[in-house]
């Protein structure tokens, strides 16, 4: 009986460990009713604080896509055909010619000519017109400037490369013409009235030296009467 009574002390005790440290039993199912009844079970242990949570990183927003519309590529510009290579070449001779001394432009000019006799090319044409035009070549002559310009123009296409630049050179050599007509206009007119003015002076001068003579024969007369 009492080690009966140990091994009841004992299993209470065990029991109070266990309750202590949080693990709960059942009674024992083969306990009489007239055991003395099991000590009061200790109160479960209070549930450990619940940890801070944690915070989440906050997602960096998606970058932004920036589309960037490329520009078509250009086109190859079309190849030039044989009267654009010559406008191109007429429009480095006219360069030229700026630069060329007074027996270049001599030179310049019999080349030219001979070869407008030959081929009458219209590249001809316009290279004899501006050389007339210039000064160091020899005498200029806008009028037969004018004139081949003006028969590049009434004979070639519309459209042309060629007939478009003798059409600048025509505007520019014509309205140079008319300033230089302007100018001798004006030069013409002052020289007549520069003209009119010594045509009095002398009638002034020519009356007064008779009005003085008039006068002196007067004079002379009178005394000899004395």
């Amino acid at each position: 009986m009492k080690s009966r009574r140990a091994w009841h002390r004992n299993v209470v005790v065990m029991l109070a460990l266990v309750m202590s440290a949080g693990c709960a039993a059942p009674p024992s199912a083969g306990r009489s009713d007239t055991q003395s009844p099991a000590a009061a079970p200790a109160p479960p242990p209070a549930p450990p604080p619940k940890p801070d949570p944690v915070p989440q990183p906050v997602p960096a927003p998606p970058p932004q896509v920036v589309i960037i519309q490329q520009p078509p590529p250009a086109a190859a510009p079309a190849p030039m055909n044989e009267e654009e290579q010559q406008v191109l070449a007429l429009i480095a001779d006219l360069q030229r010619y700026a630069a060329e001394t007074g027996d270049e432009h001599k030179r310049e000019l019999v080349n030219v000519t001979q070869a407008l006799n030959r081929t009458k090319a219209d590249v001809s044409r316009i290279r004899l017109a501006m050389l007339l035009t210039l000064p160091a070549a020899g005498p200029t002559d806008d009028a037969r400037a004018l004139a081949l310009l003006d028969t590049v123009i009434g004979k070639t296409p519309a459209g042309s490369p060629i007939k478009q630049l003798a059409a600048v050179l025509y505007a520019q050599i014509a309205e140079r013409a008319r300033g230089i007509r302007e100018e001798q206009r004006k030069t013409a007119a002052a020289q007549e009235k520069l003209d009119a003015l010594r045509a009095v002076e002398r009638s002034l001068l020519l009356e007064r030296n008779r009005n003085a003579g008039g006068a002196g024969g007067g004079g002379g007369g009178g005394g000899t009467g004395r």
